[in-house]
């Protein structure tokens, strides 16, 4: 399973903007998708998951600012991201987990910069 972020950048406190990642190669039709942050000097943290099925789950400091979302045909999730702040600055990753498998794939990271 190969996964490919996309779509981070410099954006101004209160800006908005929208992640995306593809997943490739042996992907099950059973999975949850999800994006994590890592801000500097940070742990890792989830941000929202989804699963095939369209449950989602939110963190709750993106709680209403955040919206994820997937299109299964294309085997792509989004993250929406709205009103961002300078603590949203951070490397964003997205992951797939397979249902009934332990395993989690990570993707690559793409940079996001909040200037306040």
């Amino acid at each position: 399973v190969q996964l490919q972020a996309s779509g981070g950048g410099l954006v101004q406190a209160g800006g908005s903007l929208r992640l995306s990642c593809v997943a490739s190669g042996s992907i099950s039709s059973m999975n949850t998708m999800a994006w994590y942050r890592q801000g500097p000097g940070k742990q890792r943290e989830l941000l929202a998951g989804i699963t095939s099925g369209g449950i989602t789950n939110y963190e709750d400091s993106v709680q209403g600012r955040c919206t994820i979302s997937r299109d299964n045909a294309k085997n792509t999730v989004h993250l929406q991201m709205n009103s961002l702040q300078p603590e949203d600055t951070g490397v964003y990753y997205c992951t797939l987990r397979k249902l009934g498998y332990p395993k989690t794939y990570w993707g690559q990271g793409t940079q996001v910069t909040v200037s306040s």
